[in-house]
């Protein structure tokens, strides 16, 4: 699986958010290293309570930064966060259950990649709206 990187296209230009995203794709391809080195199932927990651990606390900090901004896009942004919680709370599960399993490790390669690309459009949306 490719490794991500902390692209310029990534950048919102707020510090906090672009530091919250650094550390997701750290960890993430912290776990792509350990998968591709055959360590996978051995950091696989880790990497998994970091990001159910993260999302909740990475969301909750966008989600004050918009309402205290006055956002106009608020209500959708915090839907796209709880939607993807869920999804990933049930991803992160079927890793586990399946001792981390291809399948389910692509899975949530795949889930990642969503969030990549939310933060490519949305939270870019955001960044630019917060540094007005």
């Amino acid at each position: 699986m490719a490794r991500y990187e902390f692209t310029p296209n990534l950048e919102t230009g707020s510090a906090i958010i672009d530091k919250e995203h650094r550390e997701l794709i750290d960890a993430v391809n912290k776990l792509l290293d350990a998968c591709s080195a055959g360590k996978g199932r051995e950091n696989v927990n880790q990497t998994i309570t970091f990001l159910n651990n993260y999302v909740d606390r990475h969301f909750a900090h966008e989600e004050q930064l918009q309402q205290k901004s006055g956002y106009p896009n608020y209500t959708a942004h915090k839907a796209f966060h709880e939607n993807f919680k869920k999804t990933l709370k049930e991803i992160t599960a079927e890793v586990s259950s399946s001792n981390a399993s291809i399948s389910s490790l692509m899975k949530l390669n795949n889930h990642i990649g969503v969030l990549i690309s939310h933060i490519r459009t949305e939270d870019k949306k955001l960044g630019a709206f917060l540094n007005k």
